[in-house]
């Protein structure tokens, strides 16, 4: 018996062992999903701190009430060079009623709850080859040969197979997505005529595969094709579909992005001339003054007539058309207007959305301080129906008594202009990116004045992406059910990990989310944020081309100049949405980065990719006698007034972009950083492009493309432009940045301090200490405050690198500006622009103007009621981390240090 006793006894200390070391084993994180409805796809990136999780298989998901679910996780990247463990990981499950989640991890941990009914997927490359998706109660078809978009949808909600019987639409023939062109070469008579001038694209596919992120319960397609025109002059136009698939579901989501390759306007071709400030050359140069005699600048050529994706449903006996407005004027949240419909066989119903100035001919009107601007229609029409207001809910259904068809456009009303037109006559149903219905789109200049010190037109090679839903059902549901089952995926769930989390990762450093007790510095911050969010919705900052972007400068109640992000606007929005999890945050960096990504940058022409998915030797041969690469591809925007008349060689960045791959799992973000970093590569501009500005960015956007990709030619072109900085830096005394450009301070602390994340670099780590003791014993004056404000994260990095606690009682002295008073309101409450523009200059404690360069008549570019562009290198990327240092002081009362 005592034998048995001991024998017990030790089984249960075995056993309290063993379940000891497996909870020291297992790690948790809680994940907050906000505006989830139950079935919704949840698609979000999380970090891992390096060696914490070795394999994506080694995660579950609990929901609210402890239960596993089904997931599917991806790796994104990893810590190498440094650790071979995972860095950043794609989740996906679908939600329940939970708003709470938790992701465990460790070695001892393994899923075991799967999907039940996985997608099938299958590619077939050949020349007439095909893609198809199966999930379930949905199957799609992909043709090379076919429409350029989906040529079948095969819909069987009982899930036990599919015959023609089950098909519920098919693709028009080489128009399922379309890009038509209105050339006005013609002048006047073509005005006269509806249809003269329009060049009426045919897609054509030339490559489908499977994306990173595919699995049994998401499936990604991406296709690549062109747009082919008839009349000559007009190049083909390339475009890249994402089509996303999800398992049981039977509804996709699209992203899908069109280049402009047209002609902007009348002006004499330039024939290799290359304006001065962008030239790659000395002998062919743009007479500035000259160009801007040339009345062809504001004449537009080529024009956008109609956009968007088209396909012919398949529905029988009585059918039904369904969509919604929004009551309330455009900037309001009003409730939903419902609108259902039986159509005549004859009839054509379309949803139009239009705002101020669609075609963009001339300059935009905006609001004054004291009033918003008219001028956005929403109309819903038809034979002998109608229903209007000034926003569309962005969705539209056409169905029969057993399935239906409902296509959804996200940001309808803030891209505006497009249309959802279903025709019952043709038996087709059309979303138009941009609407047959609106003027076509100019991308001519406003005048031919310098902007940037250039008259130019860049336009050609821009892009632009649309989020499309695209929703297969049962019929005979009212509209209110319809519109619940669209709404839970074109407003997509978003899920945040806790800014603790992201912060201890330590992928972006370590940063204090809100909450924090430093108020003064946590509002500069989401005040300004917000400001911009509010000019948004009263200037307003809308249109296809435009939304995303913000202006400069705000003076005498006007605003100056599109950003076009500099210095990483978008990375500033991430960066607030992981401190606060607040969802405008999430939309802002989500609709700031597209837009940088699509219209900032520049993407063609270059030359289609040889993949190897043909059995011709030839076809490599072809491939590479095409044309070279434009120069400029990869290069972005510079600020101005209109988005794409100027450009600059160190005017893009990337970590924005990318931060939107990882957090988001937008596979655009990557793919355009790469068009950056391939630009890098070519040094197009020889040694002006390794030097000042350009030096320290190209450092940050390399550093986190290669990060990301693990690229072997990005590390070799960082390593060589890390030699410079270092070698340089022994000219300037041990400042690494030249007073010129004193304000980039930010781009060498996050992007070296992103280097030793991955390699161990003594030499970085001295040269960061050489700089940050130079700025602490000789601050910065010399681009006014800009650069002073901009050495407070260099600063920082001293200290995390020394322990030496001068540099941040330094860092916190420096941001003694930077506390802001509390607003007498919300930012929000406000009913106009004027109060709250002044009411934020009286609660900014910013300098006023020194003696250094200053923006129309002595007043400071840093003023709090400016843009984002100042306030990148004053507050956002140096805030966050002072914050997280002075928690774990004494230093608190650093700010009045005499």
């Amino acid at each position: 018996m005592r034998k048995s006793l001991l024998l017990l006894f030790l089984f249960a200390s075995i056993h309290l062992l063993f379940q000891t070391a497996v909870a020291q084993s297992v790690g948790e994180v809680k994940i907050q999903v906000q505006r989830a409805e139950a079935g919704a796809p949840v698609k979000f990136g999380i970090p891992f701190q390096k060696g914490e999780l070795k394999s994506p298989d080694h995660i579950r998901v609990l929901n609210g009430e402890e239960r596993e679910i089904a997931i599917q996780s991806t790796e994104v990247s990893s810590w190498l060079p440094a650790d071979d463990s995972v860095k950043w990981l794609w989740i996906f499950f679908f939600a329940d009623e939970s708003g709470e989640y938790k992701v465990q991890y460790g070695e001892d941990i393994r899923q075991s709850v799967f999907t039940d009914s996985p997608i099938m997927f299958k590619n077939n490359q050949r020349a007439n080859g095909f893609a198809e998706i199966e999930t379930g109660p949905l199957k799609i078809r992909v043709d090379k040969g076919g429409s350029g978009f989906i040529d079948k949808v095969y819909y069987n909600p009982d899930q036990n197979g599919y015959s023609d019987d089950h098909i519920v639409a098919t693709g028009l023939s080489q128009r399922g997505s379309f890009l038509d062109l209105r050339d006005d070469t013609y002048g006047w008579f073509s005005n006269m005529l509806a249809n003269a001038g329009i060049d009426t694209s045919r897609a054509v596919i030339h490559q489908h595969y499977i994306e990173k992120g595919s699995g049994p319960m998401h499936a990604i397609l991406r296709v690549e094709g062109e747009y082919e025109y008839n009349q000559e002059g007009h190049e083909n136009s390339p475009f890249v579909t994402y089509i996303h698939a999800y398992a049981g579901k039977p509804y996709l989501k699209v992203f899908h992005t069109i280049t402009y390759t047209g002609k902007p306007d009348k002006s004499e071709p330039l024939n290799g001339r290359q304006h001065e400030d962008i030239g790659t050359q000395t002998d062919l140069l743009v007479d500035e003054g000259a160009r801007s005699r040339d009345g062809g600048l504001t004449q537009p050529k080529d024009r956008i007539a109609s956009a968007g994706f088209g396909l012919q449903f398949h529905l029988n006996g009585a059918k039904s058309v369904k969509s919604a407005l929004e009551t309330g004027k455009w900037w309001e949240k009003g409730s939903t207007d419902y609108f259902e419909h039986q159509p005549s066989d004859d009839d054509v119903i379309s949803v139009f959305q239009t705002g101020p100035e669609a075609a963009r001919q001339s300059p935009m009107s905006v609001s004054d301080e004291n009033e918003r601007i008219d001028g956005f229609i929403a109309e819903i029409s038809g034979n002998g129906v109608e229903m209007t207001g000034e926003k569309s809910e962005g969705w539209m259904s056409v169905s029969d008594d057993s399935r239906g068809v409902t296509i959804a456009l996200k940001n309808m009303v803030e891209e505006y202009p497009n249309e959802l037109s279903v025709n019952m006559e043709s038996g087709t149903f059309h979303a138009y990116t941009w609407s047959p219905n609106e003027e076509p789109m100019s991308f001519a200049r406003f005048d031919s004045e310098p902007d940037g010190g250039m008259v130019g037109n860049f336009a050609q090679g821009l892009t632009k992406t649309t989020e499309v839903i695209f929703n297969f059902h049962q019929g005979g549901q009212d509209a209110q059910s319809v519109r619940s089952e669209v709404m839970a995926v074109l407003n997509s769930p978003v899920a945040h990990a806790g800014a603790d989390w992201y912060s201890r990762s330590g992928v972006f450093g370590e940063f204090a989310g809100n909450g924090t007790g430093f108020e003064g510095l946590e509002r500069s911050l989401q005040y300004k944020y917000e400001w911009m969010l509010f000019n948004q919705k009263w200037e307003p900052w809308y249109g296809m081309f435009d939304y995303g972007d913000v202006r400069n400068y705000y003076f005498n109640n006007t605003w100056f100049q599109w950003a076009n992000n500099e210095p990483a606007m978008d990375f500033q929005y991430w960066m607030q949405f992981m401190r606060t999890a607040d969802t405008d945050m999430y939309e802002m960096a989500k609709a700031m980065g597209r837009h940088t990504m699509d219209v900032d940058n520049t993407h063609w022409p270059r030359p289609n990719r040889y993949r190897g998915d043909t059995n011709r030797s030839l076809d490599w041969f072809d491939s590479e006698m095409q044309p070279e690469i434009d120069p400029y591809v990869g290069m972005g925007r510079r600020h101005a007034g209109q988005q794409w008349i100027s450009m600059l060689s160190a005017h893009v960045w990337v970590p924005g972009w990318i931060t939107s791959y990882y957090m988001d799992g937008y596979h655009r973000g990557l793919e355009v950083a790469r068009l950056t970093g391939d630009y890098y590569v070519r040094r197009i501009f020889g040694g002006h492009g390794l030097t000042g500005r350009r030096l320290y960015l190209s450092i940050w956007n390399l550093a986190e493309l290669y990060d990301v990709t693990k690229d072997e030619i990005y590390l070799e072109e960082l390593n060589d432009r890390l030699d410079r900085m270092l070698d340089l830096q022994k000219k300037q005394g041990g400042r690494i940045v030249i007073d010129r450009y004193g304000y980039s301070q930010n781009y060498i602390s996050h992007g070296v301090s992103k280097v030793l994340q991955m390699f161990d670099r003594p030499d970085l780590e001295r040269s960061l200490i050489e700089n940050a003791r130079s700025l602490y014993n000789n601050p910065p004056y010399d681009h006014d405050m800009e650069s002073y404000l901009s050495s407070i994260h260099p600063l920082i990095v001293g200290y995390d690198l020394t322990g030496e606690e001068k540099y941040l009682q330094e860092a916190c002295y420096r941001s003694r500006y930077l506390p802001v008073d509390e607003l007498p309101g919300p930012v929000f409450s406000y009913d106009n622009q004027g109060e709250l523009a002044e009411d934020m200059e009286t609660i900014s404690n910013l300098p006023s103007a020194g003696e250094g360069p200053s923006f129309r008549g002595r007043l400071p570019i840093w003023k709090y009621s400016n843009g984002l562009r100042i306030f990148g290198w004053t507050h956002a990327f140096s805030v966050p981390y002072t914050i997280e240092r002075l928690q774990n002081t004494n230093l608190q009362g650093c700010f009045n240090q005499e």
